[in-house]
């Protein structure tokens, strides 16, 4: 998989906002441990994982160091969405001394953040194996880097809710209470964006059934019991979607699986990351 095949607006403009934003952080006014060495040194470094993930970043790296020096080169042993085991190779670099160890950090600090996103989302994805229900993301992402752990969520074998405020609706309680009314909202929802899905959160079977009346397209049970949502589910038959959010383990997505819930969506998939360790060292010539 590469950003050019995920569905995900304005992907390469934010890898490349992204990467100006870190490199002008961490580089500042120059980088002057990196003046240590001979401006003309050149230089090969390795790249490796010191644990098992699933490997996500690779756009982000190629763009650090076009950003910081041209004319290195980086050559790859993986690609994104491959299971990399621990003490692989990631990728190579050749150039410039100084261009490698200033891009170093920036580059390393999206390839663990990435590839934490896409190892946990594999892990959620593995849970759902051999059933219809689809896993999703939320907006519970890192500030900055939206649509780059929306993408690592599709490397680890999950999908994407929507990616903002701006191409869906999920209309939930303070929006029903200020519009006065799922009719009203969901109404108001066709006129402003037609086209656009639009998902409601219920806390009862009245509610779903005020939101299936309305035409939501999808509705989110809000602490339903299993035999509430068996009965939603009967509802909603043919007329929308249902979604449970809140926490996945084996035992509750199999629970869900047996009564076929159509999509589950966790905020853990993109806030309850763990960085994935990786190494660079330079390479003796």
């Amino acid at each position: 998989m590469t950003p050019a095949d995920a569905a995900i607006p304005n992907l390469q403009q934010d890898i490349q906002r992204a990467v100006k934003n870190a490199l002008a952080e961490d580089i500042g006014d120059g980088d002057i441990t990196a003046q240590l060495i001979p401006a003309d040194r050149q230089a090969r470094a390795r790249v490796i994982t010191r644990e098992d993930c699933v490997f996500c970043g690779k756009a982000w790296v190629d763009e650090v160091f076009r950003q910081l020096d041209p004319e290195l080169q980086v050559l790859w042993q993986v690609a994104d969405g491959d299971r990399v085991t621990a003490d692989s190779t990631l990728f190579e670099l050749r150039g410039n001394a100084r261009s490698i160890l200033t891009g170093e950090r920036c580059a390393l600090n999206f390839v663990q953040t990435l590839s934490g996103t896409a190892t946990t989302a594999s892990e959620y994805a593995a849970l759902a194996e051999g059933s219809e229900i689809r896993i999703l993301d939320t907006r519970k992402t890192i500030p900055g880097l939206r649509t780059a752990q929306k993408y690592a969520v599709l490397c680890g074998g999950c999908h994407n809710h929507r990616i903002g405020l701006y191409d869906a609706f999920l209309i939930k309680e303070n929006h029903i209470a200020a519009a006065g009314g799922i009719d009203k909202a969901v109404s108001q929802a066709h006129q402003i964006k037609p086209g656009a899905l639009v998902e409601v959160e219920v806390e009862s079977l009245q509610e779903l059934q005020q939101a299936l009346d309305a035409g939501a397209d999808v509705i989110m049970l809000d602490e339903f019991t299993d035999e509430m949502t068996a009965e939603a589910l009967k509802l909603a038959r043919g007329r929308a979607k249902i979604e449970i959010s809140g926490s996945v383990n084996e035992a509750r997505l199999k629970q869900l699986s047996g009564l076929a819930v159509d999509y589950i969506s966790s905020g853990s998939l993109t806030k309850h990351l763990r960085a994935i360790d990786l190494s660079l060292r330079l390479l003796s010539e």
